[in-house]
């Protein structure tokens, strides 16, 4: 079990896909060993945010930090080193079908530890147990619900004890008691993991009773963090549209064209 867990850190981040910059100059502090929620509008760049961290992006300006180890600048051998403390959970669990569920979250300890099978059976039995799955054990993905699947890819995610989680979208899709399972094991396991945990979320309503911490990035850049209590309160235009779910406001419904925009203009004009 870990007995700290790392804050996370960007600085100054800036970062451009296929001609586009999501992130711009953007400094994030994610504090350790606390539940910190991420969200914003959709192509805000959420889960660029996630990909910064387990190194699978680098960024083109700025430096991303895990405690005191710099992630865009380690090399490959240290990179995967860093991601064995490092447990993820996808929108849809991406369990692997052909596996029992056993075997799923199995995978990570036979692949990245030398521990014994009987050993190993314990910790999987454990983590199962954890997250209310003791008895699927056996079964394939296919044969349980939706958010039993997720809860079984939790329990694959904590296998090795990481320090630091991250949950891309953990509830799109729930019902409320499933959706309500969730959020406590997500709070349950960050204190007895003691990890730092980050969930990338547009489920406002869920988020005062799951983060500790909370921020909103839209826009390329960071709008607004702190308590969930904070942005409830906060009268900027954007957080108020966001959290209000208002259609109107500081982000656009439709995508920006500006070529296309000075072409109908240029199109008017001359007629």
């Amino acid at each position: 079990m870990n007995e700290s867990s790392p804050p996370i850190r960007l600085r100054n981040v800036t970062v451009r896909l296929g001609g586009r910059v999501i992130l711009e100059d953007m400094s994030l502090d994610i504090p350790a060993g606390k539940v910190t929620a991420v969200m914003g509008p959709s192509g805000a760049g959420k889960t660029t945010v996630m990909r910064l961290i387990t190194g699978q992006l680098k960024p083109d300006t700025g430096e991303v930090w895990l405690g005191d180890q710099r992630v865009d600048q380690m090399n490959s051998k240290t990179l995967n080193r860093l991601r064995r403390g490092i447990g993820v959970l996808l929108q849809n669990g991406a369990l692997f079908t052909d596996l029992t569920c056993f075997d799923n979250v199995a995978l990570p300890l036979r692949e990245h530890t030398d521990l014994p099978e009987q050993l190993i059976r314990r910790l999987v039995l454990l983590k199962l147990q954890a997250v209310g799955l003791r008895g699927a054990a056996e079964l394939y993905p296919r044969e349980l619900s939706g958010g039993m699947n997720r809860r079984v890819a939790m329990a694959r995610a904590i296998a090795l004890d990481p320090s630091v989680l991250l949950y891309d979208e953990p509830f799109a899709g729930l019902d409320p008691i499933s959706l309500g399972v969730s959020l406590r094991l997500i709070r349950s396991i960050t204190r007895a993991l003691h990890t730092t945990s980050v969930v990338i979320t547009h489920d406002v309503a869920e988020v005062r009773k799951l983060a500790d911490f909370s921020c909103i990035i839209a826009d390329r850049r960071l709008v607004a963090s702190g308590s969930p209590d904070t942005l409830n309160n906060s009268e900027h235009p954007l957080v108020r549209q966001f959290l209000d779910g208002q259609p109107d406001g500081p982000v656009p419904f439709h995508y920006p064209a500006p070529e296309l925009a000075d072409q109908l203009l240029e199109s008017e004009r001359r007629a």
